[in-house]
């Protein structure tokens, strides 16, 4: 292996680290099920799969395509195992954290295709909308709740 190549890699799957980190540590630090490190192994295993696919195949962009089919249909498993529901309520938690992991794989897909900047656009994006719609996702709660006169339960999706 040409070192120009390995150090090629090591960027693509260094990025899905950083990027898929960012995800996790807002998820860690608000006491969400899958948190810093579940978010960067995911990123960075879609990046291995994107960059081993890459370089075994002479076709890249077909190599790529069912690298991506494979991923996006794959990780829903480990998503799924973060939402639960609670009780008899109508009550589910863990969509966000599901989403946030298949955002990771997706992070790490793209990162592995070093297409950094749509990686890094995709993180800010996700970013502002986990950590600055939260507050404004319980402002709106706080005023359906109010208005809310029935006891039917509700429907919780700020895991």
């Amino acid at each position: 292996m040409e070192w120009d190549a390995f150090i090629d890699d090591l960027a693509r799957i260094g990025a899905a680290a950083v990027l898929g980190g960012l995800l996790g540590l807002e998820r860690e630090l608000n006491g969400h099920f899958a948190g810093l490190r579940t978010h960067m192994m995911v990123a960075i295993g879609c990046a291995v799969f994107v960059v081993a696919g890459l370089n075994i195949s002479g076709n890249q962009q077909e190599a790529a395509t069912r690298v991506i089919q494979g991923v996006a249909a794959g990780i829903g498993f480990l998503g799924a195992g973060t939402i639960l529901k609670l009780d008899n309520e109508r009550k589910i938690k863990g969509l966000t954290t599901a989403s946030s992991i298949w955002l990771a794989a997706a992070l790490g897909t793209v990162a592995g295709m070093a297409e950094y900047a749509l990686a890094a656009a995709a993180t800010a994006i996700a970013l502002v909308i986990l950590a600055v719609l939260r507050p404004i996702e319980r402002v709106i709660a706080h005023y359906m709740n109010a208005n809310d006169e029935s006891d039917t339960p509700t429907k919780n999706d700020g895991d």
